[in-house]
């Protein structure tokens, strides 16, 4: 019998624990800790020093973490915030943002830079939900309409893109008419699945056994969510669509039947973002990092020059749709709202490892892309806060001179 070695899993673990631990005790540094991960999964990886490979067990936890990572993303995903003029607005956004992602994709082979110009539209039609919003609790701006747009694109944004990758791009061989219909069998078993989870906790005695066992050994929630995500993976493995699509459906029906109105287990999804964010989802980032094909990107110029061209792309084709959100923002909003919208990496790593497995993307185009998501996630949500505290340091001024500029009575005077 084969003796597994850990090796290469304590090493991740190890910079999944420091990356994080320094940049915590240097606060001033405002880098993202995905882009932390990956890049020393690159250093580590057999890119560059080689002490860390992708060997079975890191393979598996890092499938596991992809999964988790887009089940925390549906489990985010608020239903509130996609309704009425809001979910018209970002709606009409997306919509647009298609547009100009196929428009993208086709000059993209029209110059000869990609071979599959759908796969590339759509791995720039999604924005980081899981990046975005962070920075726009640290920008005091995720309660603003700002704020709200912004998380209702980046959710809209999400489920539409992960929908069409498990759609046109799967490892399955099936036609997409074919697979088609079994995203509509897929849907119907999960509003079946939905329903009976929902008239289960209706019933007085499962939800005082759930109350009673939640926050013991048991963790019966936990295991809950566990079997959902899982039980859903399979079915979407059986029904020939991609299990990321599966994830991130357990999460939202996680997130649409149990909102938790009275607080009886406000600590139910910590627990969720502890596995994820402590463990699995870390995994995936450091490995996509030691799977990294450093050697096809700087071997080549003519490679390394289409990080550029894919950050312009990406920034284009989510970036310019906030455009239209000017009947709601004014014109530094509009343009920090674009460059949240353009902030994504973890769906661009996700779309470029399943082309690269089916053949649908050079790994020299894979490297570059998520390059440029790299730099996504680097460069626009630090310019985005930069021009909202911009903003709100122009309104303080604003009123302030207002203030000073009338007397007690009202009357206008002189601020000297």
């Amino acid at each position: 019998m084969p003796v597994t070695s850990f090796a290469s899993l304590a090493i991740i673990l190890a910079i999944a624990f420091f990356s994080r631990l320094v940049l915590g005790l240097l606060p001033r540094v405002r880098v993202p800790g995905v882009v932390i991960e990956i890049v020393l999964g690159i250093v580590v990886g057999p890119a560059v020093l080689g002490w860390a490979k992708a060997d079975e067990p890191v393979r598996l936890l890092s499938t596991v973490g992809v999964a988790f990572l887009l089940f925390l993303a549906g489990l985010e995903l608020d239903v509130e915030q996609l309704r009425g003029q809001r979910l018209r607005l970002v709606s009409r956004a997306f919509a647009l943002s298609l547009l100009l992602a196929a428009g993208a994709g086709y000059l993209l082979k029209g110059i000869g830079v990609v071979s599959n110009p759908l796969l590339v539209a759509v791995a720039l039609t999604a924005t980081s939900l899981g990046l975005v919003i962070p920075v726009l609790k640290e920008a005091g701006a995720i309660d603003s309409p700002l704020g709200q747009l912004v998380v209702a694109a980046a959710s809209l944004g999400d489920f539409g893109a992960v929908i069409a990758l498990s759609l046109l791009f799967s490892r399955d061989a099936s036609t997409t008419s074919t697979r088609l219909i079994l995203l509509g069998v897929f849907f119907l078993s999960v509003a079946v699945v939905a329903w009976s989870v929902s008239r289960g906790r209706r019933s007085m005695r499962i939800s005082s056994v759930l109350l009673r066992l939640q926050d013991t050994t048991a963790q019966i929630r936990v295991r809950a969510a566990m079997l959902l995500l899982i039980g859903l993976a399979v079915l979407a493995q059986h029904t020939g669509l991609e299990t990321i699509l599966a994830a991130f459906v357990a999460g939202a029906v996680v997130s649409v039947i149990d909102r938790d109105e009275m607080h009886t287990h406000p600590l139910f999804q910590v627990k969720l973002e502890a596995i994820g964010y402590g463990f699995l989802i870390p995994v995936f980032f450091v490995t996509s990092g030691i799977r990294f094909d450093l050697k096809a990107l700087t071997d080549h110029p003519s490679v390394l020059a289409r990080v550029p061209l894919f950050l312009a792309a990406l920034a284009v084709v989510r970036g310019l749709p906030a455009l239209l959100y000017r009947s709601q923002l004014g014109g530094r909003q509009i343009l920090a709202a674009g460059l949240l919208q353009a902030t994504s990496l973890p769906f661009i790593v996700t779309a470029t490892m399943i082309g690269v497995e089916i053949g649908a993307l050079t790994s020299a185009n894979a490297a570059a892309l998520v390059a440029a998501g790299l730099l996504s996630a680097l460069l626009f949500p630090v310019l985005a806060v930069a021009l909202l505290r911009g903003e709100m340091a122009h309104d303080h001024t604003a009123s302030i001179g207002t203030a000073t500029s009338r007397g007690p009575n009202g009357r206008t005077r002189s601020p000297v």
